[in-house]
């Protein structure tokens, strides 16, 4: 046991072998840094050897059934978790294990192999969740917002302290580079405590109206307003930022008094049930937070449509538009991906639109909404930029997350599949590859479509992977056009050194948000991110999310006689 002050760690590992040769390992962790893996921990003490020989085993076939547990297990702080080899979903204070008896299997999209698993709730524990979320708001909307800010930094706090085990689970589940996993649970700390901050002073104004400021009355009447919170916020995060797009919609919520039912995707269960517990440990109310895994196909729509929910915050693909049909008459804050444009003129700075397309085209193996999924190039330019791409292209490493590669595997077989779909399709109308096409199960190396044309399903189509098309535009206006010809309408650039032209060609884009000689971006998070047509309805980023998870509640003073001194006598 470590002494107090200490950074070690210490494991206690028991070991029995049972009649049927099925090894059963009991481990109990005590830590105070809590930053180590318990792989590397293991690690650590097999080195050190006494009698470890077993543990050394363990670790040489750490991929085999033998080690699944081992494999499945976080750090010793997340073990309340876990139940078995599947981990608990959150309700009223604790964490369950779902009465189905069913468990999901999460595939790690390097190995293709089951790296994790997660309950499957049913429809009953779904009505269970909503009953205690609606208990629990009443009394959080009573809660001082100092407190409920003081609360949140709290989570934040913890959240950042235990990045590294949550950035592993991102890692594993969802391949995203070591560095960016961690770059995201810190950038989610940074978000919640700043939401804190953002809700107490807005949420802390209200507004006082007389009754003479409108033609025709007397000041009989004061009015004050001020907002209230709607009830349950139903939160569905998608795949690609489970930590950071679930927190970006539970702060706001929580700041404003709601109570928070969290439906994470499959892909990022486990990542967004760490994050969970991080709020746990920050000491929110029973039941204020909720956590429920499962199928889509389950309780997907029972969760959408459910009568107890309140207000749902959606991110993620078409599956939000059939969503939105079904909600009723709840608000809904929706953001549904895109093909965002990059459109070059003639005097752009080549190498600047270069390193951005790259950052913006293949970052995270091109799986962000708001990455750049079409070039709209002058044809003058056009070939010196092509040649500029090809070269960055060239340097790009592809491999393992664990080894923080530029490309990694994207998030599952069927991705890849629909990806090299497009890629068949360019292939057979004459696209221009750039590169040559590979794969490797999951893994699709960076590739860059030349000479593209419109009647390519990748001049339209969101692959959502590392496959950039680039069509030769001969005109501004032809560019532009193209670019609102899509159904999507979320983000969209232009390179230019005009600054007055790229201020019109930004008036004419169809889209949330243009960015001007930069990547389309969704952060910094306080900034309002919000897509048109097919991609979104309302708009997000801190401020807006608060405003949208309220609603404003008016109180009229009626006076006997005319007041214009606040009630004083004279």
């Amino acid at each position: 046991k470590p002494k107090r002050g200490s950074r070690s760690t210490y494991i206690y590992v028991q070991t029995e072998l049972t009649p049927v040769t099925h090894l059963h390992i009991h481990f109990t962790i005590y830590s105070l840094s809590l930053s180590l893996s318990l792989s590397l921990s293991l690690r650590v003490l097999a080195e050190k050897g006494g009698g470890l020989t077993l543990l050394k085993f363990l670790l040489s076939c750490f991929d085999c059934g033998l080690c699944y547990l081992l494999r499945m297990a976080g750090n010793g702080i997340f073990a309340e978790i876990l139940e078995g080899d599947a981990y608990k979903y959150y309700h009223d204070g604790e964490w369950k294990k779902s009465s189905s008896g069913k468990s999901v299997a999460i595939i790690n999209p390097t190995t293709r192999k089951t790296q994790y698993k997660v309950q499957a709730c049913t429809q009953e524990e779904v009505n269970k969740v909503m009953d205690s979320a609606k208990t629990a708001q009443k009394l959080w909307a009573k809660t001082p917002l100092w407190k409920r800010a003081e609360l949140l930094h709290k989570a934040a706090a913890i959240l950042k302290e235990h990045k590294a085990p949550i950035a592993e689970c991102l890692v594993k589940e969802i391949a995203k580079p070591a560095k960016d996993a961690v770059t995201e649970v810190v950038r989610s700390g940074d978000l919640v405590s700043y939401c804190a901050e953002e809700g107490v002073r807005i949420l802390g104004e209200g507004k006082f109206l007389v009754s003479d400021s409108f033609p025709g009355n007397e000041r009989t009447k004061y009015c004050l307003t001020s907002k209230i919170p709607l009830g349950v916020v139903l939160a569905i995060p998608p795949f690609n930022y489970p930590v950071n797009l679930a927190v970006s919609k539970i702060a706001p919520a929580l700041i404003a008094g709601n109570s928070l039912v969290l439906k994470p995707p499959t892909q990022g269960a486990v990542s967004a049930l760490h994050m969970v517990y991080c709020f746990h440990l920050a000491g929110f109310p029973k039941g204020l937070i909720n956590c429920v895994t499962g199928k889509g196909s389950e309780i997907g729509d029972f969760l959408t449509m459910h009568p107890g929910v309140n207000c749902i915050s959606f991110t993620g693909g078409d599956t939000g538009i059939a969503v939105s049909k079904k909600a009723g008459m709840i608000p809904l804050q929706m953001e549904l991906g895109g093909k965002d444009a990059c459109i070059v003129l003639e005097d752009a700075d080549l190498d600047l639109v270069a390193g951005n397309i790259i950052k913006g085209g293949y970052s995270y193996s091109g799986q962000r909404c708001t990455a750049v999924k079409v070039v709209l190039v002058m044809e003058s330019v056009a070939d010196a930029l092509v040649e500029k791409v090809k070269a960055k292209i060239a340097k790009l490493t592809v491999g393992s997350p664990e080894d923080d590669c530029d490309i990694t595997p994207v998030v599952s077989e069927s991705s890849a599949n629909f990806i090299e779909g497009l890629v068949m399709d360019a292939k057979q109308k004459a696209a221009t590859f750039c590169q040559e096409y590979k794969r490797d199960g999951n893994l699709i190396w960076p590739l860059l479509l030349d000479n593209v044309r419109p009647d390519m399903r990748i001049a339209w189509e969101e692959p959502f992977g590392p496959v950039l098309p680039v069509i030769r535009i001969n005109s501004v206006e032809e560019g532009i056009h193209h670019c609102n010809a899509s159904n999507f309408g979320l983000q969209g650039c232009v390179f230019t050194k005009d600054i007055n032209k790229a201020m019109l060609i930004s008036d004419a884009m169809e889209t949330g948000t243009v960015q001007i000689n930069s990547a389309p971006a969704r952060g910094p998070d306080h900034f309002p991110f919000q897509g048109i047509k097919d991609s979104g309805i309302g708009s997000q980023g801190i401020t807006n999310s608060i405003n949208m998870m309220t609603k404003v509640k008016t109180t009229v003073i009626n006076l006997p006689t005319p007041s214009y001194t606040m009630g004083k006598f004279y």
